[in-house]
């Protein structure tokens, strides 16, 4: 049999650190601290090569960080075996007070051996591209949120109290467009932040447009006119969670799928004592924060009802799938309301427990199991 040598990397912006982990002696060997080139990683795997049997083969992981999937694809387009590790998946150090490099380096390399760690899934170079423009649209997006609060903020320390009912409208946009303040510059500083909001106002416009265009393209057309069928989701949604995703198949079971985005409860248990503890948060932070937004949608409205512009979206679907998304959309609406209005459950806690049951009918949809 090849052997198999585990090569452990704790890589950083200005460093890595590598090590060799010998399974049958449990020691850790040839421990170096290089330049962050993926050059420089093989040259290393070269150098140790000639202490191991020709036919060895050389496993390498890294923990999932800042450098994103760019190790991964230099060493993988080498011809060299890499994985990367999640890191909320691997057991942690037994000393957390002496956390170094090399320390980390060598519990990657164990982890690899022995197999106690899931590793992280890399999406196709498109999925990846268009993933990351959502989400420099949703960094746009958060800008804009901060931007609004700042003006109510302003408006407010200044006594310019609105009379409407809703900010944010067409009316209330107009009211602020025609404010005036009795200080030459205190009204210069609220035009710049006019200027600001206007500014990024068009530009998530623009962007919103730009992602509609990536969601009719033929790799994701089919994919996100199902996923559209549901309440709370659109185009920006649903080709958010198809590239951040991509294949829903590696997931045997929708709680598989719910598990991976972190909205199921953790739980505590010793002896008889059971205490359920708020969802794990694990996984993927984006797909849970869209899913737990499109979830908002369903205590609102008539069990039921679908308005014009769902039946819109709908449209071009099979009727299979439609009569899915509607059954989905009737249960998950009806479940909330049970959970708001009898069972006397928080708001954000019954959005939650959606968003959960959300998740299981989308994995249904993408994995045709739709009986």
């Amino acid at each position: 049999m090849n052997s198999i040598i585990q090569i452990g990397m704790d890589v950083h912006k200005n460093s890595f650190t590598l090590c060799c982990y010998d399974i049958e002696s449990d020691r850790i060997r040839f421990t170096d601290t290089i330049e962050p080139n993926y050059r420089m990683v093989i040259k290393y795997i070269d150098n140790v090569r000639r202490f191991y049997p020709e036919n060895s083969e050389f496993i390498c992981g890294y923990e999932a960080g800042c450098l994103g999937y760019s190790l991964y694809n230099d060493l993988t387009a080498h011809g060299i075996n890499c994985e990367i590790l999640a890191p909320t998946t691997m057991p942690s150090l037994n000393n957390k007070r002496v956390k170094t490099d090399k320390r980390d380096a060598a519990n990657i390399a164990r982890c690899l051996a022995y197999h106690t760690y899931k590793k992280v899934y890399v999406p196709s170079d498109e999925d990846n591209r268009i993933k990351e423009f959502i989400r420099m649209r949703d960094d746009h997006k958060v800008a804009l949120k901060k931007v609004k609060q700042q003006i109510l903020s302003f408006c407010l320390r200044f006594g310019c109290v609105y009379p409407g009912k809703d900010n944010w409208t067409q009316s209330h946009i107009n009211w602020l467009k025609k404010l005036e303040l009795n200080d030459d510059v205190l009204q210069e500083t609220f035009e710049e932040y006019m200027v600001t909001f206007g500014y990024l106002l068009n530009k998530v416009e623009m962007l919103d447009k730009r992602i509609e265009e990536f969601a009719q393209t033929e790799r994701y057309r089919d994919k996100v006119k199902k996923l559209v069928c549901f309440h709370g989701i659109k185009a920006h949604t649903a080709l958010a969670i198809i590239t951040e995703i991509g294949d829903f198949n590696r997931f045997a079971k929708a709680d598989n799928f719910a598990s991976y985005i972190g909205l199921v409860p953790g739980e505590h248990s010793s002896g008889d004592k059971q205490f359920r503890t708020g969802i794990t948060k694990a996984g993927n932070s984006h797909i849970r924060k869209l899913l737990v937004e499109a979830a908002h949608s369903y205590p609102r409205g008539q069990i039921g009802y679908k308005s014009k512009e769902l039946k819109k979206r709908q449209e071009g679907n099979s009727p299979q799938v439609i009569q899915y998304a509607d059954k989905a959309n009737e249960r998950l609406r009806r479940r909330s309301y049970k959970l708001i209005l009898h069972e006397k459950k928080k708001w954000n806690v019954a959005v939650t427990a959606t968003a959960r049951e959300l998740a299981c009918f989308i994995w249904g949809m993408m994995t045709e199991n739709i009986n």
